[in-house]
């Protein structure tokens, strides 16, 4: 039963006792030494009492060894230790922690009573408490207040606090309903069980209420969210001339933070400060959660500062606040501190710094707290892990992250999670549909998080087929009633050309927040139906929803998308004026591209004069694009040379310059745009359409095509729809053709537009029954592919939508939805 051999000889001599040892394994028996000590002049011989004694002395100076050792000579002398004795022994057992010594002494036993049954399930060594329970019932052994205190107790801290209610009628039955202690574990028992009414009751039943039971009844209210009540309770323990204790303050705090009474929690602070308990780490704790829930970070650092700070819980949860707010440097600068105070981190802490570190980008930070977190020994907790690599993808370390996701041996959703959207966040929706692809195949749950981010990824690819097969997902799991999926939905059925289905998904939501109404708009202004969007954005206002930036810039990018300068000046002035948001570069952006593509050069060019702060290389594009089609040369040269000095590589400006060169037939300086770029390493991007067939992408490339499998049926529709169209009046704008060449090149080039590969391929391909093509393309549709598309439209009799870089064009029965605007 010992794990090693220790043997204790003794010799009576006069007054004295004396330890003779001999020990195998180096352990020190100095307790027992004492303990025959202090009592050798009244013992004149070792029986259970002494014993006894001496196993007390040894759980007071907590030498589990001893005990041990004692147990040993015990044994060898014929087990001489009577039922106080032997409880004794259990006890010591029990605190120092060998639950299994405890078993097995327990069970040998030869006899017991509930002392013995209360003392084994203090230690929580049985891992039966109902077994060891009806045990103590069988055998006829007393139920008194201290056993069902102590069972009660123990169901609590085993994860099986619903087994109270099966203790709750012996209890009654037996008279200790009104006991104050039996009461106060009851409550407990409940309150974890979230049965507020039950433990209500059992409240309403005692009869010399305490202040534990007080505090008891207080905190189940809270817990289970039960704030005005649990406040009300509060002011009825006050009249009953009870004062409030630390953790009275704590949930009193707690409560009024849950009802936002932050007038009420000050008052609070206030008797808290009176009493002296601001120093008590639980205190402490819920007057640091009411300022950070107030956003007040000064004076939560005010309080930490006050409160003990020699454990690892304040540091913990002021990091995890201050970067949850976006103070990040702050969230740090804490970590630091925290450990020039030598306080030693833990896993909460490690999560709470590394969080802080992947919202402020900061990477050589994090990979310096990898180090500490493999030092301490914590890189196999899932937790710390996960927001290892959260850090690494949000630095745009995608090879280091998914290296720690593959080593990961615990992963769980928030692991799968993480990668999943560190994909879909750089962009990289294929790879993000991968490991979405890889989770479902390795059975892990799917979350709002998986969910939403694998949508985004369908949204990014334009990929509306299996946006719509994660959707089906989203409803058989029970995701697509959460608001944040609801809103990917939107957003991903806009981006893939059905408003309808946008606008279907939006009308289902049952609790709508600002960014599904952001979304809404956003779909609505992208494909050029901003009457619609100023609509959908009065009815927000009617229904007091606040508009924030992003709700602005959706509805100005239409207002520039459609023309519509005068409904754009009015937002831009209301959002200053009327919602106190300031403008940021891209409204300002977007303004400059309504008022210079309205013929308002000079307006847009004092407008970017009155900007607060330097003009970025995007409001500058913006207008150098509407010089271009204003063909104002003064203005883009100026426009261009802006752009140049912030990015000297731009290679929009330097097409775009080109480009109004070559509609200008200036091709000296078209030849001169062109050196310029070859000789500063500027390529421009060769334009590129794709289109989704059964789960398959097909690219095509501006006059490439020689490598598809369907070439010679591609070409042939090509060839039909160039005869049907001119014979339906198309006449090709050989301006769009930005080289000097003849007309009849300029006639071929011009049908080779990626966009037109990729519709001859839709109609090869698709069948009649698929009414709606969807064409996606990386830059503005030219003007003679607009002019085509929508004779073909009427050719054909489908619905033709083309997304290229700016916005939607639904093309159909020869109308396209930007009215020739855009």
């Amino acid at each position: 039963m010992i794990g090693f051999l220790r043997i204790i000889n003794f010799a009576e001599s006069g007054k004295f006792i004396q330890c003779k040892r001999v020990l195998q394994c180096g352990f020190s028996v100095r307790t027992a030494e004492l303990a025959l000590e202090w009592s050798a002049p009244m013992v004149q011989a070792l029986d259970s009492h002494t014993y006894g004694t001496m196993l007390r002395r040894c759980i007071q100076l907590n030498d589990p060894i001893s005990a041990k050792a004692i147990h040993c000579d015990v044994v060898k002398k014929g087990s001489c230790l009577d039922l106080f004795a032997s409880n004794i022994l259990l006890d010591a057992y029990v605190k120092a922690g060998f639950a299994n010594d405890a078993l097995k002494l327990f069970d040998e036993m030869p006899e017991r009573n509930n002392v013995s049954y209360v003392t084994l399930s203090q230690g929580n060594a049985c891992e039966d408490p109902v077994g060891l329970y009806t045990r103590l019932h069988r055998e006829g052994h007393e139920l008194n207040p201290h056993v069902f205190t102590s069972f009660l107790k123990w169901f609590v801290s085993s994860d099986k606090a619903e087994i109270g209610w099966w203790l709750h009628p012996p209890i009654v039955k037996l008279g200790y309903s009104s006991n104050a202690f039996v009461g106060a574990a009851l409550i407990n028992a409940y309150a974890v069980c979230g049965f507020v009414d039950c433990a209500r009751s059992v409240f309403e039943g005692i009869l010399c209420k305490d202040i534990v039971v007080w505090t008891g009844i207080v905190t189940c209210y809270v817990e289970n969210s039960f704030f005005e009540d649990s406040l009300e309770l509060l002011s009825c323990m006050g009249m009953a001339g009870f004062m409030p204790n630390n953790y009275t303050f704590a949930m009193a705090l707690k409560a009024s933070i849950g009802l936002c009474a932050f007038d009420f929690a000050k008052g609070v602070h206030a008797r808290i400060l009176k009493t002296c308990y601001e120093l008590d780490p639980h205190v402490g704790v819920g007057l640091l959660q009411l300022y950070t829930q107030l956003g007040d970070m000064s004076d939560a650092l005010r309080v930490f500062n006050e409160v003990p700070k020699n454990d690892v819980i304040p540091w913990s949860f002021m990091i995890a606040r201050f970067g949850q707010n976006g103070f990040c440097n702050e969230a740090v600068d804490l970590f630091i501190r925290m450990r020039q105070a030598f306080v030693v981190p833990n896993e909460f802490t490690f999560t709470s710094t590394l969080n802080a570190c992947a919202i402020g980008k900061c990477y050589g930070l994090g990979k310096q707290i990898h180090g500490l977190v493999v030092k301490a020994g914590f890189d196999l907790e899932v937790y710390v892990s996960n927001a290892l690599i959260d850090v690494y993808t949000k630095c745009e370390r995608m090879d280091t992250a998914v290296k720690l996701f593959a080593e990961l041996s615990s992963r769980n959703e928030v692991s799968w999670n993480t990668i999943i959207v560190g994909y879909e966040n750089l962009g990289e929706g294929e790879e993000a549909l991968s490991m979405f692809r890889e989770a479902l195949r390795n059975q892990v749950s799917v979350t709002e998080v998986t969910c939403s981010s694998a949508i985004s990824a369908c949204a990014s690819l334009a990929s509306m087929e299996l946006g719509s097969q994660v959707h089906g997902l989203a409803i058989k799991t029970g995701n697509a009633e959460k608001v944040a999926v609801s809103n990917s939905l939107i957003d991903m059925y806009a981006k893939c050309g059905d408003i309808k289905d946008a606008q279907s998904v939006f009308n289902k939501i049952k609790t709508k927040d600002v960014p599904s109404w952001n979304a809404l708009i956003s779909g609505y202004s992208t494909h050029g139906l901003t009457r619609e969007a100023l609509r959908i954005f009065d009815i927000m206002k009617d229904c007091d929803y606040k508009p924030n930036g992003l709700t602005f810039l959706s509805v100005l990018s239409g207002c520039s998308n459609a023309g519509l300068v005068d409904e754009g000046q009015d937002c831009f002035e209301s959002m200053i004026r009327d919602h106190g948001i300031e403008p940021c570069l891209e409204h300002y952006t977007c303004m400059v591209r309504l008022l210079g593509r309205s013929g308002r050069l000079e307006k847009a060019m004092e407008l970017i004069q009155g900007i607060p702060y330097e003009p970025s290389v995007m409001i500058w594009r913006a207008m150098l694009s509407a010089s271009c089609v204003q063909n104002n040369v003064e203005f883009a040269k100026r426009s261009a040379e802006e752009v140049l000095k912030i990015n000297p590589k731009d290679e929009a400006t330097y097409v775009l310059l080109s480009n109004m060169y070559a509609g200008a037939k200036q091709w000296a300086d078209v030849a001169s745009t062109r050196r310029s770029m070859k000789e500063k390493g500027v390529k421009k991007e060769p334009g590129l359409s794709w289109i989704e067939h059964q789960g398959n992408v097909h690219y095509f490339s501006v006059g490439k095509l020689s490598n598809h499998p369907d070439i010679k049926l591609i070409n042939g529709m090509l060839e039909w729809l160039n005869m049907k169209a001119k014979r339906a009046g198309y006449v090709p704008d050989r301006n769009a053709v930005l080289h000097d060449m003849d007309d009849e090149e300029k006639d071929k080039r011009l049908w080779v537009h990626s966009e037109r590969l990729a519709l001859a391929f839709a109609l090869v391909r698709m069948p009649s029954s698929r009414n709606r093509i969807l064409i996606i393309k990386n830059l503005r549709i030219c003007s003679d592919c607009h002019s085509a598309m929508k004779v073909i439209s009427n050719i054909v009799q489908r619905d033709l939508v083309i997304r290229d870089m700016n916005r939607f064009h639904h093309f159909r029965a020869g109308i396209c939805s930007c009215g020739d605007h855009w």
